[in-house]
Protein backbone atom coordinates (compact mmCIF):
# COMPACT_ATOMS: atom_id res chain seq x y z
CA UNK A 1 0.00 0.00 0.00
CA UNK A 2 2.69 2.23 0.84
CA UNK A 3 4.02 2.16 -2.72
CA UNK A 4 1.13 3.21 -4.11
CA UNK A 5 0.55 5.88 -1.66
CA UNK A 6 4.22 7.06 -2.92
CA UNK A 7 2.72 7.27 -6.14
CA UNK A 8 0.49 8.99 -5.91
CA UNK A 9 2.86 11.87 -4.21
CA UNK A 10 4.28 11.79 -6.81
CA UNK A 11 1.41 12.40 -9.49
CA UNK A 12 0.43 15.23 -6.96
CA UNK A 13 3.48 16.89 -7.23
CA UNK A 14 3.76 16.70 -10.85
CA UNK A 15 0.43 17.61 -12.03
CA UNK A 16 0.56 20.45 -9.35
CA UNK A 17 3.50 21.89 -10.36
CA UNK A 18 1.99 21.99 -14.16
CA UNK A 19 -0.95 23.38 -13.09
CA UNK A 20 0.64 26.02 -11.32
CA UNK A 21 1.67 27.74 -14.61
CA UNK A 22 -1.80 27.90 -15.76
CA UNK A 23 -3.04 29.44 -12.69
CA UNK A 24 -3.88 33.18 -12.75
CA UNK A 25 -3.09 33.46 -16.64
CA UNK A 26 -5.12 33.98 -19.51
CA UNK A 27 -5.95 30.57 -20.60
CA UNK A 28 -9.00 29.92 -23.25
CA UNK A 29 -12.16 28.19 -20.79
CA UNK A 30 -13.94 25.94 -23.12
CA UNK A 31 -17.77 24.40 -22.39
CA UNK A 32 -17.96 20.65 -22.45
CA UNK A 33 -21.40 18.69 -23.64
CA UNK A 34 -22.64 18.58 -19.96
CA UNK A 35 -22.02 22.49 -19.65
CA UNK A 36 -18.76 22.01 -17.15
CA UNK A 37 -15.94 24.31 -18.25
CA UNK A 38 -12.56 23.08 -19.31
CA UNK A 39 -9.19 24.01 -19.51
CA UNK A 40 -5.86 23.62 -21.23
CA UNK A 41 -4.35 22.95 -17.58
CA UNK A 42 -7.23 20.14 -17.35
CA UNK A 43 -6.18 18.41 -19.81
CA UNK A 44 -2.59 18.26 -19.25
CA UNK A 45 -2.45 18.00 -15.83
CA UNK A 46 -4.55 14.26 -17.04
CA UNK A 47 -2.43 14.01 -19.78
CA UNK A 48 0.68 14.02 -17.36
CA UNK A 49 -0.32 11.93 -14.76
CA UNK A 50 -1.47 9.22 -17.33
CA UNK A 51 1.98 8.56 -19.09
CA UNK A 52 3.61 8.84 -15.39
CA UNK A 53 0.80 5.89 -14.68
CA UNK A 54 1.33 4.20 -17.81
CA UNK A 55 4.73 3.91 -17.61
CA UNK A 56 5.22 2.99 -13.89
CA UNK A 57 2.14 0.43 -14.04
CA UNK A 58 1.58 -0.91 -17.42
CA UNK A 59 -0.84 -3.23 -16.26
CA UNK A 60 -3.40 -1.03 -14.22
CA UNK A 61 -5.89 0.68 -15.78
CA UNK A 62 -7.08 4.82 -15.95
CA UNK A 63 -10.07 6.38 -15.26
CA UNK A 64 -9.73 9.90 -16.17
CA UNK A 65 -12.57 12.83 -16.27
CA UNK A 66 -10.71 14.40 -19.82
CA UNK A 67 -9.73 11.20 -21.60
CA UNK A 68 -12.45 8.41 -20.40
CA UNK A 69 -11.16 4.75 -19.77
CA UNK A 70 -7.58 3.24 -20.41
CA UNK A 71 -7.65 -0.78 -19.84
CA UNK A 72 -11.29 -0.63 -18.02
CA UNK A 73 -11.10 -4.68 -17.21
CA UNK A 74 -7.55 -4.11 -15.16
CA UNK A 75 -8.14 -4.91 -11.35
CA UNK A 76 -5.90 -1.59 -10.42
CA UNK A 77 -7.62 1.25 -11.71
CA UNK A 78 -6.36 4.72 -11.12
CA UNK A 79 -9.04 7.54 -11.31
CA UNK A 80 -8.04 11.22 -11.64
CA UNK A 81 -9.88 14.46 -11.69
CA UNK A 82 -6.84 16.48 -12.75
CA UNK A 83 -8.96 20.31 -11.65
CA UNK A 84 -11.54 19.41 -8.82
CA UNK A 85 -13.37 22.69 -9.48
CA UNK A 86 -12.51 24.04 -12.92
CA UNK A 87 -14.98 27.30 -11.94
CA UNK A 88 -12.81 28.29 -8.50
CA UNK A 89 -9.54 27.76 -10.82
CA UNK A 90 -10.69 29.89 -13.69
CA UNK A 91 -11.92 31.98 -10.93
CA UNK A 92 -8.69 32.59 -9.42
CA UNK A 93 -9.37 30.98 -6.07
CA UNK A 94 -6.92 28.83 -4.58
CA UNK A 95 -10.45 26.20 -3.13
CA UNK A 96 -10.10 24.10 -6.27
CA UNK A 97 -7.44 20.94 -6.30
CA UNK A 98 -6.14 17.18 -8.10
CA UNK A 99 -8.19 14.23 -7.08
CA UNK A 100 -6.25 11.33 -7.35
CA UNK A 101 -7.63 7.41 -6.73
CA UNK A 102 -6.44 4.29 -7.02
CA UNK A 103 -9.27 1.25 -7.08
CA UNK A 104 -8.43 -2.49 -6.80
CA UNK A 105 -11.56 -4.61 -7.63
CA UNK A 106 -13.86 -1.62 -7.70
CA UNK A 107 -12.65 -0.47 -4.09
CA UNK A 108 -11.10 2.87 -3.44
CA UNK A 109 -7.99 2.02 -1.84
CA UNK A 110 -5.65 5.02 -1.66
CA UNK A 111 -7.00 8.85 -2.25
CA UNK A 112 -4.94 11.89 -2.54
CA UNK A 113 -6.53 15.51 -2.37
CA UNK A 114 -3.53 18.11 -3.38
CA UNK A 115 -4.11 21.85 -3.53
CA UNK A 116 -1.29 23.08 -5.59
CA UNK A 117 -1.83 26.66 -4.69
CA UNK A 118 -1.04 25.97 -0.79
CA UNK A 119 1.18 22.75 -1.78
CA UNK A 120 -1.41 20.62 0.58
CA UNK A 121 -1.19 17.31 -0.08
CA UNK A 122 -3.94 15.34 1.82
CA UNK A 123 -3.41 11.35 1.53
CA UNK A 124 -5.23 8.39 2.43
CA UNK A 125 -5.22 4.78 2.63
CA UNK A 126 -8.42 4.50 4.45
CA UNK A 127 -6.79 3.32 7.70
CA UNK A 128 -4.95 6.83 8.42
CA UNK A 129 -4.74 9.94 6.68
CA UNK A 130 -1.75 12.53 6.48
CA UNK A 131 -1.43 16.09 5.24
CA UNK A 132 2.23 16.62 4.27
CA UNK A 133 3.01 13.53 6.29
CA UNK A 134 1.28 14.32 9.69
CA UNK A 135 -1.61 12.48 10.50
CA UNK A 136 -5.20 14.58 10.92
CA UNK A 137 -8.24 13.04 12.20
CA UNK A 138 -11.86 14.39 11.95
CA UNK A 139 -13.20 15.96 15.03
CA UNK A 140 -15.37 14.98 17.46
CA UNK A 141 -18.63 17.52 17.15
CA UNK A 142 -21.49 15.50 18.39
CA UNK A 143 -24.76 17.96 17.73
CA UNK A 144 -25.83 19.49 14.65
CA UNK A 145 -25.68 22.78 16.56
CA UNK A 146 -21.87 22.81 16.77
CA UNK A 147 -21.55 21.46 13.45
CA UNK A 148 -19.84 23.46 10.03
CA UNK A 149 -21.24 22.34 7.25
CA UNK A 150 -20.25 22.39 3.62
CA UNK A 151 -21.04 22.21 0.22
CA UNK A 152 -20.47 23.09 -3.13
CA UNK A 153 -23.38 24.47 -5.32
CA UNK A 154 -27.12 25.12 -3.38
CA UNK A 155 -29.09 25.19 -6.84
CA UNK A 156 -28.02 21.44 -7.42
CA UNK A 157 -29.35 19.99 -4.11
CA UNK A 158 -32.56 21.47 -5.05
CA UNK A 159 -32.32 19.88 -8.89
CA UNK A 160 -30.81 16.57 -7.73
CA UNK A 161 -32.05 16.18 -3.97
CA UNK A 162 -34.23 17.06 -1.85
CA UNK A 163 -33.74 20.88 -1.42
CA UNK A 164 -35.97 21.94 1.24
CA UNK A 165 -34.89 19.15 3.48
CA UNK A 166 -31.17 20.36 2.57
CA UNK A 167 -32.27 24.20 3.53
CA UNK A 168 -33.83 23.08 6.89
CA UNK A 169 -30.33 20.89 7.43
CA UNK A 170 -28.28 24.00 6.98
CA UNK A 171 -30.43 26.49 9.56
CA UNK A 172 -29.10 23.79 12.06
CA UNK A 173 -25.68 24.09 11.77
CA UNK A 174 -23.70 26.27 13.35
CA UNK A 175 -22.72 28.04 10.17
CA UNK A 176 -22.80 26.87 6.73
CA UNK A 177 -20.36 27.54 3.55
CA UNK A 178 -19.75 27.17 -0.12
CA UNK A 179 -16.04 26.05 0.39
CA UNK A 180 -16.71 23.45 -1.83
CA UNK A 181 -15.56 20.59 -4.31
CA UNK A 182 -12.56 18.61 -2.84
CA UNK A 183 -11.48 21.38 -0.44
CA UNK A 184 -14.69 20.80 2.09
CA UNK A 185 -13.83 16.91 1.70
CA UNK A 186 -10.15 18.37 2.86
CA UNK A 187 -12.02 20.24 5.70
CA UNK A 188 -13.96 17.52 6.89
CA UNK A 189 -10.19 15.11 6.90
CA UNK A 190 -8.58 17.77 8.97
CA UNK A 191 -10.50 18.79 11.39
CA UNK A 192 -12.02 22.06 10.24
CA UNK A 193 -15.50 21.23 9.67
CA UNK A 194 -17.85 18.42 10.18
CA UNK A 195 -19.81 17.82 7.55
CA UNK A 196 -19.47 17.78 3.49
CA UNK A 197 -22.44 17.61 0.37
CA UNK A 198 -22.05 17.04 -3.21
CA UNK A 199 -25.79 15.91 -4.20
CA UNK A 200 -24.29 15.17 -7.75
CA UNK A 201 -20.94 13.43 -8.29
CA UNK A 202 -19.35 11.00 -10.99
CA UNK A 203 -16.70 8.27 -10.44
CA UNK A 204 -13.73 10.53 -10.81
CA UNK A 205 -15.04 12.84 -7.95
CA UNK A 206 -15.60 10.30 -5.62
CA UNK A 207 -12.83 7.41 -5.49
CA UNK A 208 -9.80 9.66 -3.94
CA UNK A 209 -12.25 11.07 -0.95
CA UNK A 210 -13.18 7.80 0.29
CA UNK A 211 -9.87 6.05 1.93
CA UNK A 212 -9.26 10.04 2.42
CA UNK A 213 -12.07 10.80 4.98
CA UNK A 214 -11.98 7.01 5.65
CA UNK A 215 -8.53 7.09 7.11
CA UNK A 216 -9.14 10.63 8.76
CA UNK A 217 -12.05 8.62 10.80
CA UNK A 218 -14.92 10.38 9.32
CA UNK A 219 -18.03 8.56 7.07
CA UNK A 220 -18.71 8.54 3.75
CA UNK A 221 -21.76 7.47 1.81
CA UNK A 222 -23.90 8.12 -1.05
CA UNK A 223 -26.92 10.57 -0.48
CA UNK A 224 -29.01 7.69 0.64
CA UNK A 225 -26.70 6.35 3.34
CA UNK A 226 -25.43 3.38 0.93
CA UNK A 227 -21.44 2.63 -0.07
CA UNK A 228 -20.40 5.44 -1.55
CA UNK A 229 -19.73 4.46 -5.21
CA UNK A 230 -23.52 3.50 -5.34
CA UNK A 231 -25.05 6.70 -5.51
CA UNK A 232 -24.53 10.02 -7.32
CA UNK A 233 -24.47 12.39 -4.77
CA UNK A 234 -22.27 12.08 -1.80
CA UNK A 235 -22.32 13.03 2.10
CA UNK A 236 -18.87 13.07 4.48
CA UNK A 237 -18.83 13.98 8.01
CA UNK A 238 -17.11 13.08 11.12
CA UNK A 239 -19.13 10.04 11.69
CA UNK A 240 -20.68 11.27 14.60
CA UNK A 241 -23.15 13.41 12.85
CA UNK A 242 -23.60 11.14 9.89
CA UNK A 243 -26.85 9.64 11.10
CA UNK A 244 -28.23 13.08 12.30
CA UNK A 245 -27.32 14.12 9.13
CA UNK A 246 -29.23 11.45 6.57
CA UNK A 247 -31.98 11.54 9.10
CA UNK A 248 -32.61 15.42 8.24
CA UNK A 249 -32.31 14.77 4.26
CA UNK A 250 -34.56 11.53 3.71
CA UNK A 251 -37.15 13.47 5.88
Amino acid sequence: MQEFVDFATQLARASGELIMRYFRSDLRVETKADQSPVTIADQRAEELMREMIMRQYPDHGIIGEEFGAHKAEAPYQWVLDPIDGTKSFVSGTFLFGTLIGLLREGQPIVGAIHHPVTSHLLVGDGAEARLNGDLVRVRGTKKLGDAVLCYTDFIDVGKYQNGSAFQQLLGKTKFNRSWGDCHGYFLVATGYADIMLDPIMNLWDIVALVPVIEGAGGTITSWQGGAPLSGDGIIASNGILHDQVLSALIA
